[in-house]
């Protein structure tokens, strides 16, 4: 019974979509937009604005399904998707992946405003074209070029509701693009081999796991620095840097224990607490937030 489900076209569907990454981003990109405004936003723009957004990402979930669907089949991790096994084709994926980007065009132009339009597909085309295409392929530094396309969402969230790019949305986007190596990277160590058969030079692979090791400490560390921005440039509060701290100082010990452990259970424990580490610090911000509006 459970392997007729798994087949379900709908399933399929919903896995290119990516939907714990999307819903990831999403939540970012909420919070951006509710750190934009003092009170609520209009409930209807941060509906359409939502929308929109996913749609663009699901999009570009999909199109890197498409281009890595050689390399999907040959990984264990990946094997099981949708291109894989033979449950959808290329028409298939490219046509949803189509539909998804010109709809959420669409939303986005018509229901929220045209800078969010272009920030948005400019964020779709570098990760799906510009990354995966290219990039993924070409440097073992991939992860941290690349990283600015996935690092969009908070921006985008912000600019949905005030039209503009202001430095406090750079900031939120700022965090990610350095949060992103330290909890790419850890994955990448826990399986640099399967990165390796099939050709992909991520940093474990090309420059060896202990050296990724490092580098993972260093960013932590840089991190925890830039974290302390919205502190010192007045964007939060005392609440938000006494919760942001002891997140940092607790991804910072993964590190130091990545370091002294060297086994790859302690990077997927790192990279576990990398996913929690962002989602707590972005509510941290909210929390701030709307505790600081009140006083």
């Amino acid at each position: 019974m459970m392997s007729n489900l798994s087949s379900l076209p709908w399933k399929s569907y919903l896995t290119l979509c990516k939907p714990n990454v999307v819903a990831e981003m999403l939540f970012t990109a909420i919070v951006g937009m509710l750190l934009a405004v003092s009170g609520m936003p209009p409930i209807g723009l941060v509906i359409y604005s939502t929308i929109g957004i996913a749609l663009a990402a699901s999009s570009a979930a999909a199109i890197n399904h498409f281009i890595d669907r050689k390399a999907d089949a040959v990984m264990a991790r990946t094997e099981k998707r949708p291109m894989p096994t033979g449950n959808l084709n290329a028409k298939e994926v490219l046509g949803f992946a189509f539909v998804l980007g010109v709809t959420a065009m669409l939303v986005l132009v018509l229901l929220v405003n045209t800078l969010t339009a272009v920030l948005t597909f400019l964020s779709l085309f570098g990760y799906a074209i510009i990354y995966t295409v290219y990039l993924k392929r070409a440097s073992p530094q991939n992860i941290v070029i690349g990283g600015a396309f996935g690092a969009t969402p908070p921006l985008l969230g912000w600019c949905a509701m005030t039209n503009e790019v202001h430095p406090y949305a750079l900031l939120l986007m700022l965090i990610i693009f350095v949060w992103t190596p330290p909890h790419f990277w850890a994955l990448a160590i826990a399986r640099r081999e399967e990165y390796a058969k099939v050709k992909i030079p991520m940093l474990p692979v090309t420059h060896g796991a202990e050296f990724t090791r490092l580098q993972i400490l260093l960013y932590t560390v840089l991190l925890l620095i830039v974290t302390v921005l919205p502190y010192l440039t007045g964007m939060s509060g005392l609440i938000y840097l006494g919760l942001a701290l002891p997140l940092d100082i607790a991804f910072i010990y993964f590190a130091v224990q990545m370091m002294r452990l060297k086994d790859n259970k302690t990077a997927m424990k790192t990279f576990g607490y990398s996913i929690v580490y962002i989602t707590v610090l972005f509510a941290a911000l909210l929390i701030d937030h709307y505790v600081m509006l009140r006083l």
